[in-house]
Order: structure tokens, then C-alpha cells, then sequence
């Protein structure tokens, strides 16, 4: 996967900025709790929901499975429809593809349909570099390019941005892009939408290149599939002449029965839809009808590595919802920016460190960006246990241990500055397994209680900082049992 954003701190950094800024907060609290308060009632809709999520579940793990029987079958179909198919290890091999294909057709511009995987591997940037100008077309994401922006949410990347400041984007910015916005726009709805319609229609008229990313490949037909509320993406997918899909190799489900699974999941849990406004599905090329030319780019960068994981590889059944992000409390706080990637909120918290691996400082420090309450894995439509998999990662944080980099098994090293961490769980380790030195241990703890200081000192500072020390009893529960019971019951 490709680097942090740019300058990017550890998290917890990052996020004391960020909860500094009451603009940012209020935008963040008042757009997620209406997202999720809608996908709440929208789900409450169907009796079979948890069957559904169960369904999805089993799909996506089966797919994974068997992920390098279904990627066969993916080049086959789509090769036999008149597509192309590309294999790109990582990002760097993927830019170079797309930059290869895009110059091919002598353009110098392309439109895009939103697209997570194309984000991820910094393909707007690669394609700058080479003199080519990428234009995205989704509101949120025009938002973002305009302003000079990072996205801060999946679904809603321009979400830390309240309407007076899209106005003040529009008016400074889209004069430089192209059309340049109405005099006097305001900042209702509906003028901010007929500004951006404006803007975009001389951009899809004029492209002759499209790229785009899928929301699933059917892997029988070799079908792609985009789901979208605001039909920019159908313009992208049938508009131009060429058409390049950069698609992570998790997105395969095997049939068109599972697809509709998902095709009930992932609009109420995202948008808060029962489905999705445009549904546009393409099957290679067909004579005068979308784009003549048809690439499929394959994107590992780093998903191999996570699917070696047992526990790590349920992050890979991720559909892209959103619905972690708008019920996590840290999320609501710290805004997407913090987490230092295009995956931000719980799903980041778990995909980017497997992506990238947990050598950077940010990336050490994304396991920790919860407070394991659970709200990620009880919306999640696919039931990925996040808060399994944050724990699981901060143990390879601070234990280090064996992994898969790169294709190669590796013995990761701990990160730096968990080695109080480590040595107070060897302690704890030790305690719980020798039971006289445990109950003396506690024992000496409450007869000293008065003595105890209201914030640990040294390394402690870092926990203690945020929380309060729990009180000690004034006796351990044995010492309580054995007086009260007089030792019958059995506890030891």
C-alpha cells in the first residue's frame, strides 16, 4: 500500500488537534448521527436482517477461501467478453498500468467514478505526475479535489465540511478546473448541486477515458458492479470510449445469488437506502453500447499478506459501508483525517496497519484509535469483529511475532516504546499463574489503599492520563468470601 498521507502523525496526536476544533466536531456529530439514525429505521425494515448479515458473512469468507479459484475465473469470463485483464502487485505497479493504459489513447484527461482503491494507491497523483489530469466527478469527491482536501469518511469524504464552506470552494476553486461557478451562489442544497451538475457535464462530454472502481465482481459472469446515489458514475461507466477498473481482488462474490445479498445490505447500511438510485453492472464491451475498450486492473497491494492472517483477514470482508465509522465515539470526535489514510474510523483502524504492515509510527497506533466498545462489529452488515481484530493487532504492536510482508513470512519486531507495556503484562502473566504471590499481591494492595497516588507515574502517565485509576477495594474478594462464606463455595 501506498504511504500515509503526507506529514501524517501517530494518531493520538493527530486526534488532540483535531478535538480542538469545534467546527470540525459539530459538522462530524450532527452528519453521524443522522446517517446512522436513518440506517437504524431503514434496517429495522427486514424481519430477516441478521440472517441477511449472516449470509453476507459466509459468502465473503467462502469467497476468500477460495479467492485464488475465483480470480481464474474472474480473468476468464471477462477476458472471454472482450476485456483485458491486469495483475498489479502493489500500488506502484498499478499507477503504472493505469498511466500506460491512459496514454495509449493519447488523452491527457480522465473522469472518475468515486473509487476507495484508487485513492489508496494514490492514482490521481501518479497520473499528475505524468501530465495526466484525473477530474473526479462525485460530489463529496469534487469537494475534496477542489479544496485541496484529504476525504475523511467512506461514504461521505467530504463530511468535515459544513455547506458555507463548500460554497466558499466552489466560488474560489472551479474556475481553475473548468465551468466556474454561478455568480452568487449561495450555499442552499440544491444551488451547491446545479453548481457541481454545471461543472461536471462539460468534463463528461469532453472525456474519452473513464476509470472506475467496483462495489463487487460477479466472478461467474465477470460482471462489475457500481452502486451511487448521484448517477455521475453511470455518465463515467457508459460515457466514454475507454473504461479502466482498478478493483481490490477482495471484491469477488461468486454468483449473481450472492450479489443479492449484498444488493440489500449495503445500500441500508450505507446510505440508509432500501436501494441504491443507480445500479450500473458491465460485462466486458458490447458493439454501440458503453465504452469500446475495457480494462480490468486486479489490485493486491497488501491483501494477500492480510488474508495469511486468521484473524486479521475477516477485515477483507469489508463492503465499504460506512456504518462503523457513524456510530464509533472516537470517529465522531477525531474526524477521518486523523487516521492518516483513505480508510479511516474502526475498518481503517484494522485494514490500514494490515495493508501497510505497523511499521510506521501511525500505523502502530491505529489499533489503538478504540475504545472496544463493540458499536463497530453490532452495525458492521458482514460481521467483522473489529474489536477481535484491534486487540489482535495490538498484540503484534507490542509482542511483535510472525506475519506475512510482501509474500515472505516474516518475525515482526515489537514497535517502539511498548516495552513498560510488555514487561506489565509479564508481571500480570507471572501474578495470575502463581495464586499465593496473586493473593498477597492484593492483600498488600488494600492495606495500602490510602497511599495510592491518583495517576500512575513514568511510562503509567500514558494511561493514566485519560482514566481514572480504579479504586482498590478495602479487601480482596477471597479475604471477602472466606469471612462472609466462612471458605465454603469452593474459591480459592
Amino acid at each position: 500500500m501506498s504511504g500515509t498521507f503526507v506529514g501524517m502523525p501517530a494518531f493520538p496526536v493527530a486526534a488532540r488537534e483535531a478535538v480542538r476544533d469545534t467546527t470540525l466536531r459539530g459538522n462530524l456529530r450532527h452528519a453521524t448521527r443522522t446517517i446512522r439514525d436513518k440506517r437504524a429505521r431503514a434496517v429495522a425494515e427486514l424481519d430477516d436482517w441478521a440472517a441477511l448479515r449472516e449470509a453476507g458473512k459466509q459468502i465473503k469468507d467462502h469467497t476468500l477461501r477460495h479467492l485464488d479459484r475465483y480470480l481464474v475465473r474472474v480473468e476468464e469470463a471477462v477476458t472471454a467478453a472482450g476485456g483485458t485483464v491486469h495483475w498489479a502487485a502493489d500500488a506502484d505497479e498499478a499507477n503504472e498500468i493505469v498511466a500506460r493504459l491512459v496514454e495509449e489513447t493519447g488523452e491527457r484527461e480522465v473522469v472518475k467514478v468515486k473509487s476507495m482503491a484508487t485513492q489508496e494507491i494514490a492514482l490521481n497523483e501518479a497520473l499528475e505526475a505524468r501530465g495526466i489530469h484525473a477530474y473526479e466527478t462525485d460530489l463529496a469527491e469534487l469537494i475534496v479535489q477542489l479544496g485541496k482536501d484529504r476525504p475523511s469518511h467512506i461514504l461521505v469524504p467530504a463530511i468535515h465540511r459544513n455547506r458555507g464552506e463548500i460554497r466558499d470552494v466552489f466560488r474560489s476553486e472551479m474556475g481553475e478546473w473548468g465551468r466556474p461557478a454561478p455568480e452568487n451562489l449561495t450555499d442552499t442544497p440544491a444551488e451547491l448541486a446545479e453548481a457541481a451538475r454545471l461543472h461536471l457535464r462539460e468534463k463528461f462530454l469532453r472525456a474519452r477515458v473513464g476509470i472506475s472502481g467496483a462495489n463487487f465482481v460477479v466472478a461467474e459472469t465477470g460482471t462489475l458492479v457500481v452502486v451511487e446515489s448521484e448517477g455521475n458514475g453511470r455518465m463515467c461507466l457508459t460515457l466514454p470510449e475507454t473504461l479502466i477498473s482498478v478493483v481490490g481482488i477482495e471484491k469477488i462474490v461468486p454468483t449473481w445469488r450472492d450479489l443479492e445479498v449484498f444488493l440489500q445490505t449495503l445500500p441500508r447500511s450505507s446510505t440508509a437506502e432500501r436501494m441504491n438510485p443507480y445500479t450500473s453492472m458491465w460485462t466486458g464491451t458490447t458493439d454501440e453500447d458503453g465504452p469500446g475498450t475495457f480494462h480490468l486492473v486486479l489490485l493486491d497491494n497488501g491483501r494477500t499478506d492480510t488474508l495469511a492472517d486468521e484473524v486479521g483477514r475477516q477485515a477483507l470482508r469489508c463492503i465499504r459501508c460506512s456504518a462503523c465509522l457513524n456510530v464509533c465515539p472516537v470517529y465522531e470526535r477525531a474526524g477521518g483525517h486523523a487516521y492518516g489514510s483513505v480508510y479511516p474510523g474502526p475498518i481503517g483502524a484494522i485494514l490500514s496497519p494490515q495493508l501497510r504492515g505497523t511499521g510506521s509510527e501511525i500505523d502502530a497506533s491505529l489499533p489503538y484509535a478504540s475504545s472496544l466498545c463493540g458499536a463497530c462489529y453490532e452495525v458492521c452488515p458482514v460481521a467483522i469483529d473489529i474489536p477481535e481484530v484491534l486487540v489482535h493487532l495490538r498484540e503484534r504492536v507490542v509482542q511483535g511475532g510472525p506475519a506475512v510482508r510482501h509474500g515472505n513470512r516474516v518475525v515482526l519486531k515489537p514497535a517502539k516504546g511498548h516495552a513498560a507495556e510488555r514487561a506489565a503484562m509479564r508481571a500480570a502473566q507471572w501474578a495470575f499463574t502463581h495464586p499465593g504471590a496473586l493473593r498477597a499481591g492484593q492483600r498488600l494492595a488494600s492495606r495500602t489503599r490510602r497511599l495510592h497516588p491518583r495517576s500512575l507515574p513514568g511510562p503509567g502517565r500514558a494511561w493514566s492520563g485519560s482514566r481514572d485509576l480504579p479504586a482498590v477495594p478495602a479487601e480482596p474478594f477471597r479475604d471477602w468470601w472466606q469471612r462472609t462464606h466462612g471458605g465454603k463455595g469452593g474459591a480459592k
